[in-house]
């Protein structure tokens, strides 16, 4: 058993937590606000993000980053805009000790477009730290996996030695892990998937059918596929866990934040009140404009994510946005 600290309370960050801790391992569960750290620590149990699921005895919180100091592993479980800056401190507490950070974060910086993987290697670089990275992804919602729903995810790193240690460490009996080395598709997949689970559920909202829903799954793999290959990912990531099995779970799934967002602009709200009404962060809001930056400066086509910005962004109707991808040139399904 290993010694595994997670920083981030949200939904994700504690059902992992609880499974490692069922799972035997010594887990320290960080949050950056004090007082709600003491809240989770007296009730045993995060009601705002994962209600009616109790806390093991060793499962351990702390609100103090320089508690995680002997800690092996570092799972980073924060929103990808927050990312940055919560590595950042983690590293200025952490000891010179090489350390082993895992995100599992789906998403990309805004400004930057920096994925999680060039954010860890440039604030290790900045902190002098010895740092080596993996991510963790796939078709897991965070109720289902605290309640030992059996899941399946990856791990990817560069270092095919260092990610199948991961996969062995971090498996359990009810949590399968895969391991690969392409860190690049596995992080596009996961944050190109929650921009689609929009477009699903707007489908969903409008009820369009289960033809139209098909449709749009496959075509929006096709659209990840394209841009995993332009950036350097393997088109097997994006038919995997990863990429078609996350993407399906995330457009079909009742637990689906995005799709949840999607169904509520075919309802006719606007983005400020859905955002407004929801706990919790629906990452394809803001990575829609990252996948899309991207897309044009590697020249690839992504037609359901140019729609989903333009209806998140610039006021097109559900609608419209429908009819214009129906009326696109006709094409080849093979062109790459």
């Amino acid at each position: 058993m290993s010694k595994v600290a997670i920083l981030g309370t949200g939904s994700w960050g504690t059902a992992l937590a609880i499974h490692w801790a069922e799972s035997g391992h010594d887990v320290l569960l960080w949050g950056r606000r004090p007082e709600y750290v003491e809240k989770l620590r007296e009730s045993r149990r995060n009601d705002n993000y994962l209600p009616g699921v109790d806390f093991p005895p060793n499962l351990a919180l702390t609100s103090e980053l320089a508690d995680l100091g002997d800690y092996e592993i570092v799972v980073v479980v924060v929103p990808s805009h927050g990312f940055r800056d919560a590595l950042r401190h983690y590293l200025s507490t952490a000891s010179k000790k090489p350390k082993i950070i895992v995100s599992a974060t789906k998403g990309i910086e805004n400004n930057n477009l920096a994925r999680m993987s060039e954010v860890t290697f440039e604030e290790a670089v900045a902190a002098d730290a010895d740092v080596r990275f993996a991510v963790l992804s796939g078709p897991s919602f965070a109720a289902e996996l605290a309640t030992a729903t059996p899941t399946l995810a990856v791990i990817a790193a560069h270092d095919n030695e260092m990610a199948a240690e991961l996969r062995e460490t971090l498996s359990s009996n009810t949590f399968r892990l895969y391991s690969t080395s392409d860190v690049v598709g596995v992080e596009l997949c996961g944050t190109s998937k929650n921009v689609i689970a929009i477009a699903a559920g707007v489908v969903a909202g409008l009820g369009l059918g289960a033809n139209t829903q098909a449709a749009l799954l496959t075509r929006g793999l096709h659209e990840i596929t394209r841009l995993g290959i332009a950036c350097g990912g393997q088109p097997r990531t994006m038919s995997g866990l990863a990429g078609m099995g996350d993407l399906v779970l995330t457009c079909t799934g009742g637990l689906s934040r995005n799709r949840h967002l999607g169904m509520e602009l075919a309802a006719g709200k606007t983005l400020e009140e859905i955002s407004g009404s929801m706990s919790m962060v629906a990452e394809g809001v803001r990575n829609s404009l990252a996948i899309s930056r991207i897309a044009q400066r590697k020249g690839v086509e992504m037609p359901i994510t140019e729609r989903v910005v333009q209806l998140l962004y610039h006021g097109k109707s559900p609608r419209q946005s429908i009819a214009e991808l129906m009326t696109r040139d006709l094409r080849s399904e093979t062109e790459i």
